[in-house]
């Protein structure tokens, strides 16, 4: 079985519906077990394969995910490109609740995780210059578009190590900073996939403003925005997926070339 498109189902986005020709497959990796059973099938005549980042039933906090487990099990089952819907809070007015943002850039503080598959043997230190794979961003803004989508082509993703939500001066810090969006789940996963040589496009949701607003967010105030969101990425990946070029001309694939020591 494989595929050559990974969807990482983030916070909401769990319906596999839209795939035809499911399975499920289990995959066992050198870092232990993925988040879950891995869905494959057949999705704007594409071959796909599904990961629900948290598993099924959002029971995996976000510092407790197999980052390394689930980007191993994607490698092996043959995707050379990613796509992972992630829910994120707002750092800046004009960044609203209910949009999409396709960063470009992220901020890492996070603290303790698996970072790397080159933490013994040979050491690789790899270009994290530009995070997101260009070509599918591009892709992706160009789709959105077309289809009325309301998102923002670049921002910043600040990615703190969870699950418990930023204190005003941390979430005052980071809207100075400049940066666009906050959530949990992007680091390691984007690092992990270019180590892979695997194209990563984030799609960020954004569910609310984060507490430099003045508002302390809510759990539920999350989820019921999240469900207008999800609407979104489900048209999002209807119009992308089979846009998507078969072959690769962004130089993801070659991320470990004079990186290995």
């Amino acid at each position: 079985m494989q595929a050559e498109i990974g969807i990482i189902g983030g916070s909401g986005v769990y319906d596999i519906s839209m795939l035809k020709g499911a399975e499920e497959v289990k995959v066992y990796t050198p870092y232990g077990e993925t988040s879950d059973r891995i869905t494959l099938g057949e999705f704007g005549g594409r071959k796909v394969a599904f990961i629900p980042r948290h598993g099924k039933g959002h029971r995996i906090p976000p510092h407790r995910v197999n980052y390394r487990a689930n980007i191993w099990a994607l490698k092996e089952l043959g995707v050379t490109r990613i796509i992972a819907p992630s829910a994120v809070g707002s750092l800046q007015p004009d960044v609203v609740p209910g949009q999409i943002v396709f960063p470009d850039q992220f901020i890492d503080m996070t603290k303790k995780r698996d970072y790397t598959f080159y933490d013994g043997g040979p050491v690789a230190h790899v270009s994290m210059a530009d995070p997101f794979c260009p070509e599918m961003r591009e892709l992706a803004e160009s789709e959105g578009r077309r289809i009325s989508l309301d998102l923002h082509p670049k921002g910043t993703y600040v990615c703190i190590e969870g699950p418990r939500f930023s204190t005003r001066a941390e979430s005052a810090l980071f809207k100075g900073w400049g940066a666009h969006v906050i959530g949990m789940t992007l680091v390691p996963e984007a690092n992990l996939a270019r180590e892979k040589g695997i194209c990563y496009l984030t799609v960020a949701m954004v569910t609310d403003y984060d507490v430099w607003a003045e508002r302390p967010v809510t759990a539920l105030e999350v989820v019921e925005t999240l469900a207008k969101n999800v609407e979104s990425v489900q048209r999002l990946l209807t119009a992308l997926v089979p846009a998507l070029p078969k072959e690769r001309s962004c130089g993801c694939g070659d991320s470990l070339k004079d990186s290995v020591v």
